[in-house]
Formats: structure tokens, C-alpha cells, sequence
């Protein structure tokens, strides 16, 4: 059997741990219907200033549940803590004796700490992505992924991505059959992004003239102007500009354009019955075509799909 530690704090997110559960239960127990035998063995410890490395000794696999933090101040005073720097020491120890770790949300700048993803490629909570980056210029950030299955290592992103992350261990330690006979007794969908629910204007809101920004572009949207209008409306260069905005939000500033005119676009789409081809107009598009487009590679979904029943 695979031996599954699950770490877990006084401000671990309930419903991350339960989804840890449910997984691998569920995982045992399809296992168990077809005469097989169960693949996970789980245990759980809370971890502390006092926690034993016992606790995840022969360990196959540790995986962190979310912290249950929302800004980057919260997350900064939580990874100074004593349980966590403890929990730092156990996770360092335990990766460089072969067990593989996992860690989704605010848990994986935990992981980052320890140094275990250092050169390696991850994602994180696409709020906290800014922060990431800034703090671990090392690491390879791919922040519009739900799962980075980079083992030994494997984080996943914001929240709910929990119940990828766990399908992603399914597969990795059983099998991908297993793994889809999870998702379909649980009703999961397979989500390859986290791009469709980013909120740009949470993100520009970190910083003052990126806000202004947002706003400018939202007062103008439907008219004539390029990525050096928008810098110029609150009085950045181009080049200062587009390092602010990659800093804040992870986008070009053309990315950033694009994302708040499809906002716009899935809001009337979903509130209004105007035409795709107004709507496209409404929000700076000449040819409806090129909204169609963007609307496909930014969320998977055609603008018909937006409609209310």
C-alpha cells in the first residue's frame, strides 16, 4: 500500500482536508468493488512546535492541505510561525529521503520555503501569484495552471484545486483509470486552468497605479487605443508599465487588455440579450470573430454558452 501522511495546522481549510479524504477514500473503495485491493494507507498529524518527525516516517507521500489564507500579510505571518518553520524542517528532511511531496493554495510557499522547489516548475493560488514571484525568482511559476505534477513534487492552485491535486496523486501512485473512475463518483470536472477564475480587478487592486489602469481601460473600453495609451493615462512609461503589471497581475499589458474586455464581454453575455456581434463592439472588438476567439482560448467556452437558460 502507499503510504499517504497528510499535514495538516490549526488554520488548515476544513473543506481541503476533507477533499484529501474523500479522494483517497473513494479511490480505496473502487479498488475494494473490483476485488482489488486498497492502494492508500492515510494518516493524518497536526503539526506544531512540538510535532515528531515520526509523524511522517516511511512516508510515500506527504501532502499539505491549504493554509486557510486569503492575503500575502496573513501568509507571511503564518510561514514565520513555529509550527510551520517546524513543519518546513520535517518537509526538507522527509524530501531528501525519497518521500514525494504535494501541497496545493497558500501551502505551496511552504514548499518553496523548504527550498524543495527551488528550480523546479509550480503553481500557486493565482492571488498569491504575485507574491510567489517575487519571493522565489527561482522557481518556475506557471500560475495559470490548476495542477503542476512536477514529481516528486506536485502543487496545484487556489482552494478547490485540492480535488485536482488528489487526482493527480491517484494517477501518479495507481492508475489513470483509477483516477477517472474518482472523478466520475464525484462529479469532478478535469480543469486544465486557472485562468477562467482569476479576478483581474483583485489583482490590479495590489497596486495603486495598475488599479488606475483597470479603471481607465474599463471607462474606454470600447474605443481605439493601444498598451501605450494606458501606460501614458497613469503617467508610467511603457517599459515601467509592463514590469508593474507582470509583477501584480502575471500579464503582458495586452494580456491585461484582452482579460478585462472578455470580463466585460462574459457579463453582458450572461446579463443581456444583445447580439455577440454589439457586445463585441461594446467592448473594442471591430470584428466579432476576434471576441469569439478570445472567449475559446481564455475560457474553453463559446459566447452562446454564456447565455441564460
Amino acid at each position: 500500500m502507499i503510504k499517504i501522511a497528510v499535514l495538516e495546522f490549526d488554520s488548515s481549510m476544513p473543506s481541503s482536508i476533507a477533499i484529501t479524504g474523500d479522494v483517497l477514500d473513494t479511490a480505496n473503495n473502487i479498488s475494494y468493488a473490483a476485488r482489488r485491493k486498497p492502494l492508500f494507507d492515510v494518516t493524518r498529524f497536526r503539526c506544531g512546535p512540538r510535532t515528531q518527525n515520526a509523524a511522517a516516517d516511511g512516508a510515500d507521500l506527504i501532502v499539505v492541505p491549504g493554509l486557510g489564507i486569503s492575503t500575502e500579510r496573513q501568509l507571511l505571518k503564518k510561514l514565520d510561525s513555529p509550527g510551520c518553520r517546524r513543519a518546513g524542517e520535517l518537509l526538507h528532511r522527509a524530501f531528501n529521503s525519497g518521500t514525494a511531496i504535494a501541497a496545493s493554495c497558500a501551502s505551496t510557499f511552504l514548499l518553496a520555503e523548504t527550498g524543495i522547489l527551488e528550480n523546479r516548475r509550480a503553481t500557486t493560488s493565482w492571488y498569491l501569484a504575485g507574491a510567489f514571484r517575487h519571493r522565489y525568482p527561482n522557481i518556475e511559476l506557471a500560475s495559470e495552471k490548476v495542477v503542476v505534477a512536477d514529481w516528486p513534487v506536485a502543487t496545484a492552485g487556489a482552494a478547490m484545486a485540492q480535488m485536482d491535486l488528489m487526482l493527480a496523486i491517484v494517477t501518479k501512485f495507481g492508475k489513470q483509470a483509477l483516477a477517472d473512475d474518482c472523478a466520475r463518483y464525484l462529479l469532478l470536472d478535469e480543469r486544465q486552468s486557472q485562468t477562467p477564475f482569476i479576478s483581474v480587478s483583485y489583482l490590479a487592486g495590489q497596486d495603486p497605479k495598475i488599479a488606475k489602469a483597470e479603471s481607465w481601460i474599463r471607462k474606454h473600453i470600447a474605443d481605439d487605443f493601444n498598451v501605450n495609451d494606458v501606460a501614458a493615462a497613469v503617467a508610467l512609461s511603457p517599459r515601467t508599465f509592463a514590469r508593474r503589471l507582470a509583477v501584480t497581475c502575471a500579464l503582458s499589458p495586452v494580456r491585461f487588455v484582452q482579460r478585462i474586455r472578455i470580463e466585460t464581454a462574459k457579463t453582458l453575455l450572461e446579463t443581456t440579450r444583445q447580439p455577440v456581434d454589439e457586445i463585441a463592439r461594446q467592448v473594442g472588438y471591430v470584428e466579432p470573430s476576434t471576441l469569439r476567439k478570445l472567449l475559446r482560448r481564455e475560457t474553453n467556452r463559446s459566447p452562446g454558452s454564456f447565455r441564460p437558460e
